[in-house]
């Protein structure tokens, strides 16, 4: 069953459309995440089921429930803000006890039920402290516990991350991760953060211009995105501008700056509610792009092109199911426990190579030329 339904719902401030008709569906004990850059409408559409704003059409369902015209304390929901939100002059425990108050449950159950949430966000030993007497993380964990305690029928995370620092937040999304498995409640977190949507979530909601773009498990957002844009945001992307030559049931023959390849279809297995399993809309002749990821790529050492230097781009002789071109290593980069190496093909042409920072690597220098090869499974076509 869902816990959340969006139907047709759309919000426009005076000339600016913010938000698009958008239809949607959260099915309960989801973790959903909406992710876009900024402006994309993601904002718009969490405070839109929050009931902080009124949309312009359509209507919105929370377990069943019409509550387009509902207040938000009518809509059974909590939220939890980037900026904790928390009141000052009162302890952890006086905090987390708040709503409890505000709803008039018997000092014997609220006495309890902080005390198992504490217990749950893992900060039992401080219960007696302000809120200026914890870490970041601290003050985050105690808000998500104020908003738990009182059993929401589904939490709202309004960029809960963004003040953290990056070792924190990543400790902080695990353990969101485990209350979310502990708890089996409706989470909808809006982020502009990948990494953070990636970890998370059980399914992305991936927003552009005021619009849904793509929504699917985040392992099919990342390797079968269904547009550019979707391609370009998750992780990075290898996008070589091409020409389709033929489309069968085998795969995609495409044209390049550095010779002819093959992709493989998109194919129509997605997940429950996805949309990764739309293939593009390419037919022989049409301009498109290749995606290939910077991981599903192998660099080697090369020596020089016969007839015309390492920058030609000439395709070289694979092994089976392989295909590549050779190039001019201009850079790399340490990025802790992966290495990027950026390589110049076909002249002005360039891409991005990834590979684990193993301590047996040999460093190649800069200028150095490169053979990247990769396999024709590891590419998609797209619009």
């Amino acid at each position: 069953m869902n816990m959340i339904e969006l139907k047709q719902v759309s919000k426009r401030y005076g000339g600016v459309q913010a938000l698009h008709p958008v239809d949607l569906a959260v099915r309960k004990g989801e973790f959903v995440t909406l992710l876009g850059p900024s402006g994309s409408g993601k904002t718009t559409l969490l405070n839109l089921i929050a009931g902080m704003v009124p949309p312009s059409t359509g209507r919105i369902l929370i377990d069943g429930r019409d509550v387009t015209a509902s207040p938000p304390s009518q809509r059974q929901l909590g939220m939890v803000f980037q900026n904790y939100a928390l009141m000052p002059h009162m302890t952890v425990f006086e905090n987390i006890a708040f709503p409890l108050r505000v709803r008039k449950l018997p000092r014997p159950e609220i006495v309890r039920k902080v005390h198992e949430v504490l217990e749950l966000v893992r900060l039992p030993d401080l219960a007696g402290r302000k809120p200026r007497e914890l870490s970041g993380g601290q003050q985050q964990r105690v808000s998500l516990a104020r908003c738990i305690v009182y059993n929401p029928a589904l939490i709202l995370l309004d960029e809960p991350l963004g003040a953290l620092d990056k070792k924190l937040r990543e400790q902080m999304q695990l353990e969101l991760r485990r209350i979310h498995a502990e708890l089996g409640i409706t989470m909808l977190n809006v982020t502009h953060d990948q990494d953070e949507a990636l970890t998370m979530s059980d399914r992305i909601v991936l927003m552009n211009g005021g619009r849904i773009e793509q929504q699917d498990r985040p392992e099919n957002l990342y390797f079968r995105p269904a547009t550019r844009f979707a391609a370009d945001f998750i992780g990075t992307a290898n996008l070589l501008a091409c020409q389709v030559r033929s489309v069968s049931e085998d795969g995609v023959a495409v044209s390049t700056v550095f010779g002819d390849t093959q992709a493989t279809p998109m194919d129509a297995a997605a997940s429950p509610g996805g949309t990764a399993g739309a293939a593009p809309a390419v037919a022989a002749g049409a301009s498109a792009y290749l995606l290939i990821r910077p991981e599903s790529i192998t660099m080697h050492q090369a020596g020089p092109l016969a007839g015309g230097g390492a920058t030609d781009g000439a395709k070289l002789p694979m092994p089976a199911g392989m295909q590549g071109v050779d190039g001019i290593l201009e850079d790399t980069i340490i990025l802790g426990g992966i290495v990027r190496h950026h390589v110049r093909v076909a002249g002005s042409a360039r891409m991005v190579v990834q590979e684990p920072n193993r301590r047996e690597r040999v460093p190649l220098p800069r200028d150095a030329p490169v053979r990247l090869s990769w396999s024709h499974r590891d590419c998609l076509v797209l619009d």
